[in-house]
């Protein structure tokens, strides 16, 4: 099976010709409800769940970005669903995060504006590996890459215990992940927008960045105009896609045709 590339077929059938633990990494966004027409193509969640689970390996990751549509006045709450599904299928719920719009289009009419996509890390047992994102701290550190603060804990009584903290300049970032959004800021890459709905790249390449190394093989089921290809390739990782459209396949392969070096796996 040769990786460095988007097969355009089903998913279904890419992941068909896997072996079992196969795929370290896998970043991508479903074609969920209503919210975009990706060519009038409909996915077979369920089956794509199983064949996920049984294609990643041991330690293994899935980030899936999904939100819901709002039908008849409600919102569908098929991103809980999925994510409820998946671990009947043997996965974790690692973490539920947060992929928050820092410009998003107003919308609202009796609500307010929808800004924000569920990302949730699934992984087959322990991540294997976990490379975090820090952020400066907000209070002034006075220069110095420690300092000492006295306070207070409670334990699972409620009762107060004096502590001291040692406070790093440093710290692991939050899981809700920000990004502007829009052309200059989801991609500089003006062929991608031929897309209906694509990833911002800083997105994907802290995904990448945070739940694999170097060398490892990422997948993505939705790849659409390619920008886990493009960002795995940049972070130098090996990736495989798939995607059911000719029309994105061919998009995808003309923004990343510079990136793509086609090798053999076995």
């Amino acid at each position: 099976m040769k990786i460095n590339k988007i097969y355009n077929e089903n998913c279904l059938e890419t992941m068909k010709r896997m072996q079992d633990c196969f795929i370290d990494l896998t970043v991508t966004s479903p074609p969920y409800d209503n919210l975009r027409n990706y060519n009038g193509y409909e996915f077979d969640f369920e089956n794509i769940a199983k064949e996920l689970f049984r294609v990643t390996k041991d330690g293994g990751v899935v980030v899936w970005v999904v939100g819901d549509a709002t039908i008849d006045g409600s919102e569908t709450g098929s991103s809980f669903k999925q994510a409820l599904f998946f671990i009947d299928c043997g996965f974790n719920l690692h973490d539920t995060m947060i992929y928050k719009k820092e410009n998003p289009v107003p919308n609202g009419i009796n609500r307010y504006n929808q800004s924000f996509e569920y990302m949730f890390i699934l992984s087959k047992g322990k991540p294997q590996c976990f490379n975090p994102i820090f952020r400066k701290r907000n209070n002034k550190t006075n220069d110095k890459r420690t300092k000492r603060f006295k306070g207070f804990t409670r334990d699972k009584n409620g009762n107060f215990n004096k502590t001291n903290y040692i406070i790093k300049e440093e710290v692991i970032r939050e899981n809700i992940f920000e990004y502007y959004v829009g052309m200059g800021n989801t991609s500089n890459d003006k062929t991608a927008f031929g897309h209906p709905a694509i990833f911002p790249e800083k997105l994907v390449a802290d995904h990448i960045y945070s739940w694999s190394n170097e060398g490892d093989l990422i997948y993505d089921c939705f790849m659409g105009s390619g920008t886990t290809a493009k960002m795995a390739h940049l972070q130098n990782r090996n990736w495989i896609g798939s995607e059911i459209s000719k029309e994105y396949t061919e998009l995808a392969n003309k923004r990343i045709e510079k990136y793509i070096n086609q090798t053999t796996l076995f």
